[in-house]
């Protein structure tokens, strides 16, 4: 099982030579543990930057020096990690092709080729009623469904795993010969070339990040750590805004003074709202304020004599009457007019007839017009394009009352912060300083009955160097719609975006960009989150679930993101609180309209965010490379305020800071609990910023105040309840086992004929999940021509796999099947060396049906015992007698696929 295994007297307690030890520290540092050296006869085992010798007999040389650095290593490991760089940012269009079958006639043409994240996609039309596309084996096959008005052609967009070479397509036609047709792919060459042109931004990516390696490698800093791997594409980037952190202050701001202004209010149907809209008008807009209601012709007979009688005796209001319907921009002109004529130093604030304004709403909306170069200022809505609350961009209903309520927290948003400049204005509520107002003087008559004019005018506006602000600390109720119908509105909306894009060119740009930066990010979150909680407690539903979570994907991000979408779908949202980023926190709020996410450092704000939900539930998913995860127990108690507490075993971090319970030799020895011979092994041991360290002893105690404050602590497995029953038994009653199920298992695959073995190997493979095993059988196999290894993920850079045995890379599983055909897997074998809590790859090759091996730890192990006594072909070897060598492997897969208990290949469910 295992080539030479050797006990040493010696521990380290410093890690690495830059933490200052000497030699003799080390060697004066003692304790019991085991170091093995896997499949090999070499007597030296190197940690960091030391290494340490010693005999097979056990016996320490008492000889540990610092080891040379060696330069092929490193160049070999960053050679690796450009692979994965190029792999996530090489993109490569490729030409079309026009499809045509055996005789010439088009059936239909491809209209793209393109090579993104390691995957080739392809994109088309045709008259055909399946397709299939294959590429150096590997085959999927898609039905055209997209349809398009007058063509008989479907469209279709399919993906496959890159391989170099030809596509082949074939498309099955009803009553004709398949046509068959080769497409260009991607050449071996032309990879090659995009690699080399990678590799030079990949270098100076590297020298760029020089002063951020150097706060993380030696400072320590674990968000420098998050900022390279973002950087280099090597974990998925944090795509949201950094955060203000002084919007929500802890006094609430003064509201503004009033000031004089002219409200034109354009009036066409809309009878239901009228009389809402101007009473929230004639109550909450203070006092200094002047009312135009223009009435457009409205086709409902009961509208004017309606505004007649609400308008008579009103000294601030005056009543326009259109002798005929000339459309929302000529009216809105004809209000300027009367404002420009008659109040010409005063602001003119635009109000849709479904605009319903909160209380004090105009002094905070006219108060940025102090600022001589502020062209216009908007509210944030329910329906304000890129003012929208809380997606951007996205529009929604909202029940009576919300609103105000919504706007009751805007108030306590600070005004200063909460302005941000926007490429432009949006016409439902929006204040018009005068002095751009006379410049232009109105709104272009060639968008008709409306959408897009306050567009255009903004434009104009900044042309003359006018500024247009968003504001967060005002929450307007927008009805949209109303007045147009919203068919109407959308089609005036595609006229009138052409008539934008062909004269501002650049608007579009504009528009992106601000969408992609977000600068009301805060606002918005703050305003979304505090309206998830009032639509929560409103509906007397279950409190809005608040998760800390890490930013690793893997299992734990599968299952929580699961949670998030069917809670969406039922209309409730969800809050993550994300670490291990580039920034400290990234809170994620996801709901049935989309999400909104923001980053800050600052956990001041982080809190007052949380606050704003009334009714909350506080659940510990994963907090893995927190920059300090010594606070965090405290941190979740004191955001649940009270209020229910979960905790998710998705591995075992408030158990050890070695979340997977690995020793610093990189092996499982057991539960480390305070007190017993594990506490003192480093890797058990936290270090805190500033390299202060916590002993095993006080982590537990930190995690174990979350774990009697809990109501409820989840696992997915028998195992992982054992675990936390040996570090805490006094919480067994709170433990619920809930194994996780498959969202979408693979298919049964048919075994392939093979000469020899070829054992696949499923997912990302880090040390904990045993590349070193994988690189030592790896070894051996090329050594005795007997098996292969296909590992279909990637593998750490620091390791290699010895050919014939081979990394696929990245994979999705509808790809499986194919890969499996392609490389000729014959068994799986699950290498991980910690007790995972759960093991969704160990399920996946159980659902396959093929032969799975594993080691006997963990959920992994669990799952393939329980597999193999229903019958299935699994096994599972001992961890005790060490890691396994080839033959030992090969021969627990042949007592596999014999299992005498076998009944079928079909896999019972587990």
């Amino acid at each position: 099982m295992e080539a030479a295994s050797f006990e040493h007297h010696i521990y380290l307690i410093v890690r690495e030579k830059k933490a200052g030890a000497s030699p003799g520290d080390l060697n004066r540092a003692i304790s019991l543990s085991r170091f093995r050296q896997h499949n090999t006869n070499l007597q030296t085992l190197a940690l960091g930057e030391w290494e340490v010798k010693g005999h097979l007999s056990g016996q320490p040389s008492g000889l540990i020096k610092p080891r040379p650095v060696r330069v092929t290593m490193i160049a070999t490991r960053l050679y690796r990690i450009f692979l994965r760089y190029a792999e996530a940012n090489i993109t490569l269009d490729l030409p079309g092709a026009v499809l045509r079958d055996a005789t010439g006639e088009k059936y239909g043409h491809v209209s793209g080729i393109t090579l993104h994240r390691n995957r080739i996609h392809i994109e088309g039309w045709v008259k055909a009623d399946r397709l299939g596309l294959s590429l150096q084996g590997n085959r999927v096959w898609v039905i055209p469904l997209l349809r398009r008005p007058g063509s008989d052609q479907r469209g279709f967009a399919v993906d496959l795993p890159l391989q170099t070479g030809s596509i082949t397509l074939t498309a099955e036609r009803q009553g004709m010969p398949d046509a068959i047709q080769d497409l260009l792919g991607v050449s071996a060459f032309r990879l090659s070339l995009a690699r080399i042109r990678k590799a030079l931004h990949f270098l100076a990516a590297l020298v760029i990040l020089v002063p951020v390696i150097y706060r993380w490698k030696w400072q320590g800093d674990l968000g420098a750590r998050e900022v390279v791997k973002e950087k280099l594409d090597l974990v998925p980037r944090a795509e949201a805004a950094a955060m203000e952190t002084e919007l929500l202050p802890d006094v609430h701001p003064a509201p503004p003074t009033d000031r004089p202004a002219t409200l034109i209010l354009p009036v066409y149907n809309a009878f239901e709202l009228l009389r809402e809209v101007l009473e929230r008008i004639a109550t909450h807009s203070g006092t200094g304020w002047r009312l135009l209601v223009i009435e457009d012709g409205s086709t409902d007979a009961r509208v004017r004599p309606f505004l007649r009688d609400w308008c008579a005796g009103r000294a601030t209001v005056t009543l326009l009457e259109n002798h005929e319907n000339i459309g929302f921009v000529r009216s809105v002109n004809r209000g300027f007019s009367e404002a420009l004529a008659h109040w010409p130093e005063d602001p003119v604030v635009l109000v849709n007839s479904d605009a319903m304004v909160p209380a004090g709403w105009l002094p905070r909306l006219l108060a940025p017009l102090d600022e001589p170069d502020v062209a216009s200022v908007t509210p944030m809505s329910n329906d304000a394009e890129i003012f929208s609350v809380p997606v951007i961009c996205k529009r929604h209903d909202m029940a009576p009352g919300e609103a105000d309520a919504l706007d009751a927290v805007a108030t306590t948003l600070l005004p200063s912060l909460s302005m941000a400049e926007a490429p432009t204005g949006v016409g439902f509520c929006m204040a018009i300083a005068p002095q751009y107002l006379a410049l232009i003087p109105e709104f272009d008559t060639v968008f008709g009955r409306g959408y897009g004019e306050e567009n255009d005018w903004c434009q104009k506006a900044a042309q003359h160097g006018g500024r247009h602000l968003g504001i967060s600390n005002l929450f307007v109720e927008h009805r949209g719609g109303q007045s147009f119908g919203s068919v109407g509105k959308q089609r005036l909306l595609e006229r009138n975006l052409q008539i934008l894009s062909s004269r501002w060119p650049e608007y579009d740009a504009r528009v992106q960009d601000f969408l992609r930066r977000d600068p009301m990010t805060t606002g918005r979150l703050a305003l979304g989150i505090a309206l998830a909680g009032l639509r929560q407690y409103r509906s007397g539903a279950a409190s809005v679930p608040v998760y800390l979570a890490h930013a690793l994907g893997g299992g734990a991000e599968s299952y929580l993101m699961g949670e998030v979408q069917k809670r969406a779908k039922s209309g409730e949202s969800s809050l993550i609180i994300r670490v291990g980023q580039g920034h400290r926190w990234r809170l994620e709020l996801h709901g049935p309209d989309g999400s909104c996410h923001g980053m800050t450092n600052d956990l001041k704000l982080v809190e007052r965010m949380v606050a704003l939900l009334p009714a909350r539930r506080v659940i510990y998913s994963c907090g893995v490379h927190d920059r300090d995860a010594t606070e965090l127990p405290d941190l979740l108690i004191g955001l649940a305020a009270g209020q229910k507490i979960e905790v998710l075993f998705h591995d075992y971090y408030p158990i050890s800071p070695s979340y997977t319970l690995l020793g610093q030799d990189g092996a499982y020895h057991g539960v480390p609990v305070a007190g017993n011979i594990l506490e003192t092994d480093p890797a058990h041991i936290y270090e805190r910023p500033g390299r202060i360290s916590v002993p095993l002893a006080d982590w537990q105690e930190a995690w174990g105040r979350l774990m009697r404050t809990a109501e409820l602590i989840t696992v997915f497995s028998e195992s992982s309840r054992e675990i936390i029953h040996a570090v805490w038994p006094d919480v067994a009653d709170r433990v619920e086992v809930r194994p996780h199920v498959l969202p979408a298992p693979p298919p049964q695959i048919t075994a392939v004929e093979s000469n020899q073995p070829v054992i696949g190997v499923l997912g990302n493979i880090g040390t904990q999940k045993g590349v070193s095993l994988l690189q030592a059988l790896s070894r051996e196999m090329a050594k005795t021509k007997t098996a292969r290894l296909v590992v279909l993920g990637q593998i750490d850079p620091s390791y290699r796999l010895h050919p014939p045995s081979v990394v696929h890379g990245n994979y999705q599983l509808r790809d499986l099947e194919s890969l499996v055909t392609r490389y000729g897997i014959t068994a799986w074998f699950m290498p991980s060396i910690w007790p995972e809590t759960f093991s969704y790859t160990t399920h996946e090759m159980l659902a396959t049906g093929l032969p799975v091996l594993g080691l006997d730890l963990g959920a992994q192990g669990e799952a393939i015992i329980k597999a193999r006594d229903a019958g299935a072909p699994a096994g599972v070897l001992s961890i005790a007698e060490g890691w396994p060598d080839t033959g030992t492997l090969l021969r627990a897969l042949k007592e596999a696929e014999q299992n005498p208990q076998k009944r079928s290949r079909q896999v019972v469910s587990t």
